[in-house]
C-alpha cells in the first residue's frame, strides 16, 4: 500500500509540472488581439511599404529648357532627369519658340492684337500637349510634378508670342491650379537669364518674376528663382566682362553663338541649380534625387 501512494504521489507531481511550463509559455508568447492574428498584420506591412508609386516630372517651357533638336542649342530640361533616382521619369513637354498661351493654346493665338492690348484667341481649345497633360487616364497624376517656366518669348511686342503681365500671372496660376487639382505639385521657375554685363558683372535680363512669385503665392506652389540663381553662377564662372564673342572661351562653352540658349554643359549646370534649390527647398522630391 505504502508503495503505491509513492506511484500516485510521483504521478501528480509530474502532471502538475507539465501544467505549470504550458500556462508559463501561454503567457510569455504574442497575444494577437481579438479577430486578428499578428502573422497577417505584418505582411500587409510589409506590403504597404514596399509598394511607393513612380513619380512623373511634367516641364512645361521655352527653348532654354527644351530637348535638343541637334548639338546646340540644348535646354536645361532634357539633362534634369539624369539628377534623378529610377522612382523618377522626366517628361519633357517644353517647345522652343513658345510664350505660356502659345504653349497652351497654338496656332489658335492669332497674329492679332485686341483693344486689351492681348493676342487675340481664335478659340479656346487647348493644345494638344496641354490635353495631354490634364488626360485623367495617361497624364498628371497624384503625386506628380509639373515644372513651369515661360517669361522669355513672352516678352514680345508682337502676336501671338506677346503675352502682358496680367495674362502672364492669370496662365501660370491656372497651370498650377489645373496640377493641384490633379493631386500633383506645381513648381513655378522664373525665366532662366540670359549672359548680359555690366563692366564685370553679369545682371538680370528677364521680366515677369513679380508675376511668377504672385502666381506662386496665389496657389502655394513653391518658386525656384532661377534668374537669380542662372545669373549667380555666371558670376562665379567670371563670364563678365565679356566682348559679345559667345562662341569661344568659358562663354562658348556654356552658351551657343548667342546670348541665351545653352551649349550641354550649360544646360547640365542650369539643370543643377534646380535641383539644387529643390533641396534647398526641401521639396519632397528632393528625397529622389541622386
Amino acid at each position: 500500500m505504502k508503495t503505491l501512494r509513492i506511484l500516485v504521489s510521483t504521478v501528480l507531481a509530474l502532471a502538475l509540472s507539465s501544467l505549470g511550463t504550458g500556462l508559463a509559455s501561454a503567457a510569455d508568447g504574442p497575444r494577437p488581439g481579438p479577430g486578428c492574428a499578428s502573422a497577417p498584420r505584418a505582411t500587409s506591412t510589409a506590403t504597404a511599404t514596399a509598394t511607393a508609386a513612380p513619380i512623373t516630372v511634367w516641364l512645361a517651357g521655352d527653348s532654354t529648357m527644351a530637348n535638343p533638336g541637334g548639338r546646340c542649342p540644348v535646354g536645361w530640361g532634357s539633362r534634369f532627369g539624369a539628377l534623378f533616382d529610377g522612382e523618377v521619369t522626366v517628361r519633357n513637354q517644353a517647345v522652343a519658340g513658345r510664350s505660356i498661351q502659345t504653349w497652351l493654346y497654338e496656332s489658335n493665338v492669332s497674329g492679332t492684337m485686341g483693344s486689351d492690348g492681348e493676342c487675340v484667341l481664335n478659340s479656346p481649345s487647348y493644345s494638344a500637349r496641354w490635353q495631354g497633360m490634364l488626360d485623367a487616364t495617361t497624364g498628371m497624376k497624384a503625386g506628380d510634378y509639373l515644372f513651369i517656366q515661360f517669361g522669355i518669348n513672352d516678352s514680345s511686342r508682337t502676336c501671338p508670342r506677346h503675352v502682358g503681365t496680367a495674362r502672364y500671372q492669370q496662365l501660370a496660376t491656372m497651370m498650377a491650379r489645373a496640377a493641384l487639382a490633379r493631386g500633383a505639385h506645381p513648381v513655378l521657375l522664373t525665366p532662366v537669364a540670359a549672359i548680359t554685363c555690366s563692366g564685370g558683372t553679369a545682371t538680370k535680363n528677364r521680366g515677369f518674376v513679380t508675376e511668377t512669385f504672385a502666381a506662386g503665392a496665389a496657389t502655394g506652389a513653391p518658386v525656384i528663382d532661377l534668374q537669380s540663381l542662372s545669373v549667380s553662377l555666371y558670376n562665379s564662372l567670371g563670364f563678365c566682362p565679356n566682348n559679345g564673342d559667345y562662341g569661344s572661351g568659358p562663354v562658348g562653352a556654356f552658351f551657343c553663338d548667342d546670348h541665351t540658349h545653352f551649349e550641354t554643359y550649360g544646360a547640365q549646370r542650369v539643370a543643377g541649380l534646380v535641383a539644387t534649390d529643390i533641396r534647398r527647398q526641401n521639396l519632397p522630391l528632393a528625397t529622389h534625387l541622386k
